[in-house]
């Protein structure tokens, strides 16, 4: 069967690199199924769920915003969070997007604004998923 290679990359590590026969992700314009000799593209990433096939499996992962390069023979992503479903923690992340929610009522800057609603994108994505495929 064919495969293609993705690799998720975060600023601090290389959170997934293998060969998959499929890759679903969410970009600006909507969800879209990735397989391999897919035609070239670049989009942004919205936060939410990659779901990669491998050997008949799906591995799940949340993720942040970013930026996705596709070829034919890989998918390139580039996001600020990706996180196994499996390695998410409900209980953190719950608190995370409640403590984020309270901040954004008081007074913020543009910037301090900006990083308030990607906490709540981040928390809110693994919440999601793991409540998705929960084990």
């Amino acid at each position: 069967m064919a495969t293609l290679k993705l690799e998720i990359i975060t600023p601090t590590a290389k959170v997934f690199s293998d060969d998959v026969e499929m890759v679903t992700l969410t970009g600006i314009d909507g969800e879209m199924g990735i397989y391999p000799t897919h035609m070239p593209l670049m989009t942004q990433l919205v936060a939410g769920e990659i779901t990669a096939r491998k050997n008949g499996e799906n591995i799940f992962l949340a993720v942040g915003d970013g930026f996705v390069q596709v070829t034919g023979t890989r998918v390139a992503v580039l996001t600020d969070m990706a996180v196994r479903a499996e390695d998410i923690d409900k209980a953190a992340a719950e608190e995370a997007l409640q403590k984020a929610e309270a901040r954004l009522a008081q007074k913020l800057s543009d910037e301090e604004a900006a990083l308030v609603q990607a906490s709540i994108a981040h928390a809110s994505a693994q919440i999601k998923v793991k409540q998705r495929h929960q084990k």
